[in-house]
C-alpha cells in the first residue's frame, strides 16, 4: 500500500513538473516571438506598398501565432474564430458568384501583387499553383493546400458549392480557423470580380480544372 501511494506522488510529481516545462517552454517561445519581431521592426523599412505595418497581426493572426506548433487550438476557439470570420464575408450584392474562367485561370496562375515592387494600381494575383494543383497539364505545383483538380466535379456543379467556393477564397478563415490560405477578399488581396473569376476556374464545367 505505501508503494503504491509512493507510485502516486511520484507519478503526480512528474505531472507537475512536466506542466511546469511545458508553461515555460510557451514563456519561452512568446518571448523569443516578441524579441523576433521587435528586431523585424527594427530592421525592416516601409517600401512602397510594402510598409512594416503588415508585422502587426489581428487578433486571428495573434491567436494562431499562440496556438501553433504543438499548442493546438481548442475547439472552442476555432468555432469562435470561424464565426467571427464568417460574418465579415461579404458575397457579391448582384448575387452572381460565377465570373469567367479564362480570366480565373490568369489569376490564379499570377504571382505578382503586394509587393513594392508591384505597380498598386494594377490587380494582383492569387498566386494559387504555389500551394494547390489546379490541373494535370501543370509541370509543378505546391503541396501546402489540397489539390483543387476536379474540385467542381468531385462537389457537385452546385449553387451551394459555388457559396462555399466564393467565402473560402474571400476568408479561409471562416471555414477552417488558423487555415495558411491568404484571406483574399477579406484583405483586399483580389477584387470581388477576381475572386468570381477563380470562382468560375473551381466551378465552371469547360475549366480544365474539371477536365
Amino acid at each position: 500500500m505505501e508503494k503504491t501511494y509512493q507510485r502516486m506522488v511520484l507519478a503526480a510529481g512528474l505531472a507537475v513538473a512536466v506542466g511546469m516545462v511545458g508553461c515555460a517552454a510557451m514563456q519561452e517561445t512568446d518571448k523569443s516571438g516578441e524579441e523576433a519581431l521587435t528586431l523585424m521592426k527594427k530592421d525592416f523599412k516601409s517600401r512602397g506598398q510594402a510598409t512594416v505595418d503588415r508585422l502587426n497581426q489581428d487578433d486571428v493572426q495573434a491567436l494562431c501565432t499562440k496556438y501553433s506548433g504543438d499548442a493546438a487550438l481548442p475547439p472552442e476557439e476555432a468555432r469562435r474564430v470561424e464565426a467571427a470570420q464568417m460574418a465579415h464575408v461579404k458575397y457579391p450584392a448582384d448575387g452572381k458568384l460565377l465570373g469567367d474562367w479564362k480570366a480565373g485561370e490568369k489569376v490564379a496562375q499570377a504571382g505578382n501583387g503586394m509587393q513594392w515592387s508591384d505597380n498598386p494600381s494594377k490587380p494582383g494575383g492569387g498566386n494559387c499553383y504555389a500551394c494547390h494543383e489546379l490541373t494535370k497539364a501543370e509541370l509543378s505545383f505546391g503541396t501546402i493546400g489540397p489539390s483543387l483538380y476536379h474540385f467542381g466535379r468531385n462537389r457537385g456543379f452546385t449553387a451551394e458549392s459555388q457559396k462555399y467556393a466564393y467565402g473560402k477564397v474571400y476568408n479561409s478563415e471562416a471555414f477552417a480557423a488558423c487555415s495558411s490560405m491568404p484571406r483574399f477578399g477579406a484583405h483586399g488581396i483580389l477584387t470581388e470580380q477576381q475572386i468570381k473569376d477563380v470562382v468560375a476556374l473551381l466551378m465552371d464545367p469547360h475549366s480544365p480544372v474539371n477536365q
